[in-house]
């Protein structure tokens, strides 16, 4: 008889781009990359954020690099990769919300979300693919979505617009790409307590009313996404494409 073996969850030889890794969940996403052992170049608009980042993923003999980038900028993004070697890994991580109801819904707030958490991720991703299939590697994409990519919720009606599309973009590249071998999910996490977060739970009345709609009863920590992200990244996860994993202690389950 013969026993299968469990598929390795190492990323050894292979390099990462993770975008927004300045802080929150991109360090988080950067961090557990190169503890699985891979190569990992962040980008941020921070630098001071990203050299404290690197020196701790340095300190141990991990390799980092950074680029004080805005993926906004699309002429820089596009210079960036053609100056780079290709990436077997991407996280797409850049993005932010400003809630607000629809009616009180400033047109700038609208195309600066849309911009940032479609378009960037869009354009960017087209770069990294483009390498990918030139040099016939079999990659891994990753986009940070959200629960809210899944469920509705008051007062993030462009948010919301902005995750369902990555959703969709998701599923639909998946297809694409599955003949090269890449493969393209997203994480989708409830509300993670974050620098971009923090502003948010000051208002007590508001914590409350999100735990009281997560079944496991806790806000998420970065350390919650940082497993999932090794998992998508790696040989473990070689037959999933197309999917989403939620991590929102059941919030969707409802």
């Amino acid at each position: 008889m013969e026993f299968p073996t469990t598929p390795s969850f190492r990323l050894e030889n292979k390099r990462a781009l993770v975008t927004g890794a300045g802080r929150g969940i991109g360090l988080g996403a950067a961090i557990a990359l190169s503890e699985a052992g891979s190569e990992v170049v962040m980008l941020s608009r921070t630098k001071e954020d990203l050299e404290k980042i690197k020196k701790h993923i340095c300190k141990n003999g991990r390799e980092a690099y950074y680029k004080v980038l805005d993926v906004n900028k699309t002429l820089d993004v596009e210079n960036f990769i053609k100056k780079e070697k290709p990436f077997d890994i991407l996280i797409n991580n850049a993005g932010t919300n400003i809630p607000s109801s629809l009616i009180n819904t400033k047109i700038k707030d609208f195309d600066y979300l849309i911009s940032l958490n479609i378009k960037s991720v869009i354009n960017l991703t087209r770069l990294v693919v483009s390498k990918m299939i030139k040099d016939k590697i079999k990659g891994s994409i990753i986009n940070v979505s959200s629960q809210m990519g899944h469920v509705g919720a008051i007062n993030r009606t462009t948010y919301c617009t902005t995750k369902f599309a990555i959703e969709g973009f998701t599923k639909a590249l998946s297809l694409e790409l599955a003949k090269y071998g890449i493969r393209v999910n997203s994480v989708c996490p409830t509300f993670i307590k974050t620098p971009m977060t923090k502003v948010f739970f000051k208002n007590k009345n508001f914590e409350k009313e999100v735990i009281s709609k997560i079944p496991l009863k806790r806000l998420g920590e970065i350390r919650d996404l940082m497993g999932p992200f090794v998992f998508l990244a790696s040989d473990a996860s070689s037959l999933i494409t197309g999917s989403s994993i939620l991590v929102d202690g059941g919030w969707t389950a409802q």
